[in-house]
């Protein structure tokens, strides 16, 4: 064969080897800066801290494998996934998740929070989510009644801090119907189901849904309602109207999708 083109032909095979190396090392590093940039992307995203409280089914709780589930548990990450950011979620004791928020240990309260004025001095609220009345139940052996109840025949237990011992307060001890210590309040609502399942006191009053859940599977029932109309909104921070303003989009997005209806579903709220 022709030295000549023996020459030139290891010319060309050097060559295509050089130009198959860097078209290898151009595709490794596209490869490397699309990674790159999936992880600043991801890296970008907002984090915020929703407080709840971990024993409030249908709305908030916490599971036997820790995991926190509910409705506006659910509610709050499908937000976060329509509008880019994540959530963390914080469960705190309800008494003090509004003071948590002011001093920025969390960013909102999702869970099941009534609307009222006296809150309102505190926060703002986002437009309302949920109405709900407040509900009593009584020992299966008790024949007292909801007259009975609002007549302050009896002790009353309440969580504390929730708008059903506000009730209390304003409409039986404020109008001296019942003495302040016919009152019981408790750091969660199970503990007052406990006692009035241990008949240690005689009624409790909570919102209906999570009362149903309460109830459920214990000697207890419901023994009527009171119509308070209450709403549900979102708690934050009032400094932060850009996270209020956010998440009054991510709600509105929210209850036009159907997926509104199956989460309604799914926690028995219809």
């Amino acid at each position: 064969m022709d030295r000549k083109f023996i020459s030139i032909l290891v010319i060309f095979i050097v060559l295509g080897a050089v130009c198959l190396s860097g078209c290898t090392q151009s595709a490794n590093t596209a490869d490397k800066s699309a990674k790159s940039t999936d992880n600043a992307s991801a890296d970008q995203k907002k984090t915020y801290i929703v407080g709840i409280d971990g024993e409030y089914p249908p709305y908030s709780f916490i599971d036997k494998n820790g995991t926190a589930q509910g409705l506006d548990v659910e509610s709050v990450q499908w937000i976060g996934d329509k509008l880019g950011f994540t959530v963390k979620i914080q469960p705190i004791a309800w008494d003090g998740i509004i003071p948590a928020l002011n001093a920025k240990k969390i960013d909102m309260v999702y869970s099941g929070m009534t609307i009222t004025d006296e809150r309102k001095q505190q926060v703002h609220f986002s437009n309302p989510y949920l109405k709900i009345n407040q509900s009593v139940a009584a020992h299966n052996d008790s024949i007292l009644t909801l007259d009975d109840f609002k007549a302050g025949k009896g002790r009353i237990g309440a969580q504390r801090g929730t708008t059903g011992a506000f009730w209390v307060e304003e409409n039986l001890i404020n109008k001296s119907v019942i003495q302040a210590d016919q009152l019981v309040t408790y750091d969660n609502f199970p503990l007052a189901t406990t006692d009035l399942q241990n008949k240690r006191i005689d009624f409790a009053i909570y919102d209906r849904p999570p009362m149903l859940d309460a109830i459920a599977d214990k000697p207890l029932h419901l023994i009527g309602e009171i119509d308070t109309g209450e709403e549900y909104g979102v708690a934050i921070r009032k400094d932060d109207t850009e996270l209020l303003n956010t998440m009054n989009k991510g709600l509105d997005l929210l209850h036009e999708s159907p997926d509104w209806t199956v989460l309604k579903k799914k926690y028995k709220m219809e």
